[in-house]
Parts: structure tokens; C-alpha cells; sequence
């Protein structure tokens, strides 16, 4: 590419995020395509805009998946879509608060009428989605099951304790944070790429020891999100290593010694 096709694209681009519009490849439209086939796009959108978006992709061509993938033996599948999801979204981003009532574990239900939602979050380890929100009654963060929410309504929140409320949520998810060293053997370097692929779902940086020719990755998560992150680096096996976090060397330790006293020979 010459410096004049460099400097038209650049163009292009800074445009259209000025006017907030995203340019989509031909693949990415035959696979928003195939996806609107799911029997939870009706609920993911609202009839106007699912409607809309199959009459603009009409001339694309679709992924017919069914004829390159075999799923064999696989899990039953939950719910990828919650009808929840679409009204949390809108309350969230108008800064309104809840009145929620949800199941509790032991059985029961409860009511909280002054809540103040925070994000939706998809947990990838139990396939769950889950609304993070500041209970102003109980003074504490709150982590609820979609699944487990019988009801919810937008509820007023004075302009002046939005803002309050934001920084006292952002100081509790602070104390939540931790982070660990990962390093990968050597021998392994090659398969860099795949090992960073492991990880993509959290916040992380790459380090290059160039005289040792070791990598480090830095992975910042969530203490909740601890059990996950130990699945993702079991599936590694011997490529990689903890060299900083002792919680998750613990875990590790633990669940090592627990294996080889079931299996190993007395």
C-alpha cells in the first residue's frame, strides 16, 4: 500500500468514528447473517430492529455452518439471551435506580427498593449472566443471577447521589481487584499466540525477558473470577507457570496434591 492509500484510509476512518458508524467486512455481514438465525436474536432485538437488519443483510450470503461443524455429544444449552438484559441495559445507561426482588439460595424471595445498578456481566466459567449492582439498604455490592430475579423496575435517583454512588462502587470493585504473573516455558514460546488466546477474556499484559527469553503475562481480574482464570491455565497444562499470585499457587498446590492422592501409587 503507497503513502497516498495510507493517508485516504486514514481518512476514511477518522470520519466515520467522528459520525459513530463502523465499517463491517463482507464476512462480518454473512456472519451477522447466520446469527439472526438463532432463536434468541428475537429476543436480543426488538421486532422494528430485527426486521431492519434482515432486509439490509437480504443480498448477503449466509455461513451455512451446519455443513462444515459436527457437535457431537455436546452440553445442553442454556439460555444465551436473557429478556431481562434489554431493560437493565436502558435503566443502566439513563443512571436510574431498582427496586428489585430476587430468589435468595436458601429458598425464599427478597425485596430491595433503592438499588443502584452498576453492569451487566457475562461469567464465562458458569455461563451465567449476572447484574452488578450497590444495594444503598445493605451498603454493600451486590451480584445477582438474571436467572434468579423474579422482578425489576426503574426506580428515581436524586442527580446529585448518582455521582456518590458511582465512586463508592468503583472504590468497593478496587478492593475486588488482584492480579497475577503467568509465565511461559520456553519451550512453549512458539505457542504464544494460542497461550494468549487462553486469556482473552481478561485485562492482561505481555512482558519479553530477551536475555532469559521468557515471557511474563500480567493478568489483572476479579477475586470472583479467580476459578475461571485457574480453569484457563489447567488448560495449559505444562506451558505455563504462576510465578506471582499466591492465592492462585494455593489453589493450584491444592487441587496438585488432592489429584495425586486419588491417583497416585501408595
Amino acid at each position: 500500500m503507497n503513502p497516498f492509500e495510507k493517508i485516504f484510509n486514514f481518512q476514511i476512518i477518522s470520519r466515520l468514528e467522528e459520525a459513530g458508524s463502523l465499517a463491517l467486512t463482507s464476512q462480518e455481514r454473512s456472519w451477522l447473517k447466520t446469527m439472526l438465525r438463532h432463536p434468541a436474536a428475537a429476543e436480543a432485538f426488538s421486532p422494528e430492529t430485527l426486521l431492519k437488519l434482515n432486509s439490509l443483510l437480504e443480498a448477503e450470503a449466509s455461513i451455512e455452518v451446519g455443513e462444515i461443524i459436527i457437535e457431537k455429544a455436546r452440553s445442553k444449552e442454556r439460555q444465551v439471551y436473557h429478556p431481562l438484559l434489554r431493560p437493565l441495559r436502558r435503566i443502566i445507561m439513563q443512571d436510574q435506580g431498582i427496586e428489585i426482588t430476587y430468589a435468595i439460595k436458601h429458598g425464599g424471595e427478597r425485596t430491595d427498593p433503592s438499588g443502584f445498578p452498576h453492569k451487566l456481566e457475562y461469567n464465562m466459567y458458569k455461563r451465567e449472566w449476572y447484574l452488578l449492582w450497590y444495594s444503598t439498604r445493605q451498603r454493600s455490592l451486590m451480584s445477582t443471577k438474571l436467572a434468579n430475579i423474579i422482578s425489576v423496575r426503574s426506580a428515581p435517583v436524586l442527580a446529585k447521589r448518582i455521582d456518590s454512588l458511582k465512586a463508592r462502587i468503583a472504590r468497593l470493585l478496587d478492593g475486588r481487584k488482584a492480579s497475577a504473573c503467568i509465565q511461559v516455558i520456553p519451550v512453549y514460546n512458539a505457542e504464544l499466540s494460542r497461550i494468549l488466546a487462553a486469556f482473552s477474556c481478561f485485562d492482561k499484559s505481555v512482558s519479553f525477558d530477551e536475555a532469559a527469553g521468557l515471557y511474563h503475562i500480567t493478568v489483572h481480574y476479579m477475586r470472583d473470577d479467580s476459578e475461571f482464570l485457574l480453569s484457563r491455565i489447567r488448560f495449559l497444562g505444562l506451558r505455563v507457570k504462576i510465578t506471582e499470585g499466591e492465592q492462585l499457587k494455593q489453589r493450584m498446590l491444592m487441587s496438585a496434591e488432592m489429584a495425586v492422592g486419588r491417583y497416585g501409587e501408595e
